[in-house]
């Protein structure tokens, strides 16, 4: 039976050193509860806790970090369904070279992934990694191609062969970079385990069938090596949808652990519109890393919107930072207008002053992420509130002008913005920020 937070903290040292990375030892065994950390994080814990809480406190989904800061994060899921709660570690695109690839191919590759951004709601977005994949014999060549890869990209890397002294190779070549191992076999595992360990690296395992994967991460999960991957062998869409939702609906509600590990999919078809689908039915059941066969700007575009969307809290809107943004080269007799934090919102309001060929002055005070009509509903947004941002904002010092366009949803709080703030006038603008644009050349 799970236990509550406070049955947890009971087994805690209750010092509060904080060295677990929370403030008190209840807040820690909260988190322990929720299965967000481990036990290990607690250098104080008694060997009654370890033996009570070890296993039952790990997340359902092993939590792994790669790169050399560790920064890149999979795993530590715990629902199935985003609404429930939120996913957690986004998926990770990988881009693949070949060491039979041009040399001019794999450095166009590398540029493109170390170069490529793409700006979405304030968020800037970039490639996560880089697989490189042995198809030839030279041990030699791939390696350099391995370090090639690294020393451009700085981005952990996916090293895939079938052979074990290449991998044993790349990994002491780059090792430190907290990079993945792919992918090691009932045959291969004992001297491929000792290799990521002795490294740094993360492992993937795969086997033919499922039961087999099964019974392979239980065996080196056994031994104390637990930085690993699932590589699914499966042959169709309907097979590697199934078999992700079976993986993981076993992890979080049976708290099956050999299944409770992030997963290593490679997409191989040749046919750039069966690989988007396939990159989909990746980012939308639970793939860990997603290594796409080559870089195509435009639907790494789409897949990166998606997971933007899909992996956003649910809970917690995306917000822009607070304050007076100016739109153009506005001057101080431009036009104010006003939008809330929603990130959605801002960007939307912002990209149609721009549109109208007018330079401005736009106002986001703090509306906790919410749009206009649910800040206003829930007393974010009303007169008084925005005359306080304004004066602590510094605007009546910044801008001569002495007018403030509103949205016009929430044209009701005209009046009492006016009586907050002296000498201003509320104009309404329009409802949509579609006819900001018409407004502007109407009324402005």
């Amino acid at each position: 039976m799970a236990l509550s937070g406070l049955q947890i903290q009971k087994l805690l040292p209750k010092t509060n050193c904080k060295e677990c990375g929370s403030n008190t030892c209840l807040a820690f065994a909260m988190k322990l509860a929720a299965k967000k950390a481990e036990l290990s994080l607690c250098p104080y814990a008694s060997e009654e806790a370890i033996q009570v809480l070890g296993a039952a406190s790990e997340p359902p989904v092993k939590g792994i970090e790669l790169g050399a800061d560790k920064s890149l994060k999979l795993g530590e899921e715990t629902v199935l369904y985003r609404h429930e709660k939120t996913f957690v570690n986004q998926t990770a695109f990988a881009v693949n070279i070949n060491d039979t690839d041009p040399p001019e191919k794999i450095e166009k590759t590398l540029n493109a992934v170390k170069d490529y951004q793409l700006e979405r709601v304030g968020e800037i977005l970039e490639i996560d990694m880089v697989a490189v994949t042995q198809k030839d014999n030279d041990v030699e060549k791939f390696v350099e191609i391995v370090k090639k890869a690294w020393d451009m990209t700085k981005r952990p890397l996916v090293i895939r062969s079938n052979d074990q002294k290449s991998l044993t190779e790349v990994a002491i070549a780059i090792k430190g970079s907290n990079s993945v191992l792919a992918g090691a076999t009932p045959e291969t595992i004992d001297e491929l385990q000792a290799v990521a360990a002795e490294n740094g690296h993360i492992l993937s395992v795969t086997a033919e069938t499922l039961d087999e994967l099964v019974a392979l991460t239980a065996k080196i999960k056994k031994s104390g090596f637990n930085n690993l991957l699932l590589q699914f062998q499966t042959n169709s869409l309907a097979e590697q949808f199934q078999v992700s939702s079976i993986a993981r609906r076993a992890a979080l509600k049976d708290s099956y652990k050999p299944l409770g590990y992030p997963s290593l999919f490679f997409i191989e078809s040749g046919d750039l519109l069966e690989e988007t689908t396939v990159a989909i039915t990746e980012l939308c059941k639970y793939g860990g890393i997603c290594v796409l066969p080559s870089f195509d700007p435009a639907q790494m575009a789409a897949l990166m919107t998606l997971r933007l969307n899909i992996y956003t809290d649910p809970q917690k809107p995306i917000q822009v930072e607070p304050k007076v943004y100016p739109i153009g080269e506005p001057k101080s007799d431009s036009p104010v207008f006003l939008t809330t934090n929603f990130s959605l919102t801002y960007f939307i309001v912002s990209g149609e002053i721009e549109n109208s060929g007018t330079s401005a002055w736009l106002v986001v005070p703090e509306c906790e992420g919410m749009s206009v009509l649910t800040a206003w509903a829930a007393g974010k947004f009303s007169g008084p509130y925005i005359a306080k941002f304004i004066k602590e904002c510094g605007l009546e010092e910044q801008v001569t002008t002495r007018e403030i366009i509103i949205p016009g949803y929430v044209a009701q709080i005209s009046g009492e913005l006016e009586e907050s703030l002296p000498g201003w006038k509320a104009l309404v603008g329009p409802q949509e920020a579609s006819d900001i644009e018409s407004f502007v050349k109407a009324r402005l």
